[in-house]
């Protein structure tokens, strides 16, 4: 850039000894870039100023000043009861220390884990920008009677050998509602699920169902008459196995 060694020199002195170096190069008068820059006093910051304007600093280095800064998020951790996340609910949450409660809805059917995003909610802008946004992490306890499974509701309803044989009218539970009667059909195997339509989780986008899942509940004790009755009633029953087939299918035969 700089052909003449004396003119390459004082350049890099002047560089060396920084922006408060005096100005010129070669006595102060004349010299300086062939052509373009000529000598003289730069001043203070003589060269911060001039580099500058060549690449579009504000005085106040490269880039220029910032823009508006987005506010930090929010964190935060929500316990709810099992109904309340199948159904939502309401909560109030004091965001920061003095200030007055902030009301936030949750909506229906969350699951244990789920992350939700209020827009808006989170930490100020330090210089006008738009605030950042609360993110709650839910955790949804357990019920004793009901589990989730998607949107739909499980919940296991025992019936005696004897409705399970001949079939018998029975009532579930539902899920903050009044129970509902089911029927069940004669000669029902332990482990049927009967479904009931629309009584799972409901949501904006979906409607989940009610599944019941009998279980043949046996009695831990029983009476000698109960015994011969039994007895009696299986002299009635085919001459069958039920586990003719079991080793066969399980590869042992």
């Amino acid at each position: 850039m700089l052909s003449d060694k004396d003119q390459r020199a004082e350049y890099d002195q002047m560089r060396a000894m920084g922006p408060g170096a005096r100005g010129g190069f070669g006595g102060g008068q004349g010299g300086g870039f062939p052509g373009g820059f000529q000598g003289g006093n730069f001043g203070g910051n003589g060269f911060e100023d001039v580099f500058a304007n060549l690449f579009g600093g504000g005085g106040g280095g490269f880039g220029g000043p910032r823009g508006p800064q987005r506010g930090q998020d929010l964190t935060t951790t929500q316990t709810l009861d099992f109904i309340d996340g199948v159904k939502g609910t309401t909560i109030k949450l004091s965001l920061r220390a003095g200030a007055e409660p902030t009301t936030i809805k949750i909506p229906a059917g969350v699951t244990d884990g789920q992350k939700i995003k209020i827009a808006g909610k989170g930490n100020p802008s330090p210089n006008g920008g738009s605030a950042g946004d609360l993110i709650i992490t839910v955790t949804v306890k357990s019920h004793p009677v009901f589990t989730r499974d998607g949107n739909n509701i499980r919940v296991v309803v025992p019936i005696t050998f004897a409705e399970a044989v001949l079939g018998a009218t029975i009532q579930v539970p539902t899920l903050g509602g009044e129970p509902v009667k089911l029927k069940v059909a004669p000669g029902t195997p332990n482990g049927r699920v009967l479904r009931v339509k629309g009584r799972g989780v409901v949501t904006t986008k979906a409607e989940g169902d009610l599944l019941a899942t009998v279980e043949i509940a046996v009695p831990s004790h029983v009476s000698d008459k109960a015994k011969k009755a039994l007895e009696e009633f299986d002299g009635f029953l085919p001459d069958e196995d039920p586990r003719a087939d079991l080793l066969l299918r399980a590869g042992l035969l």
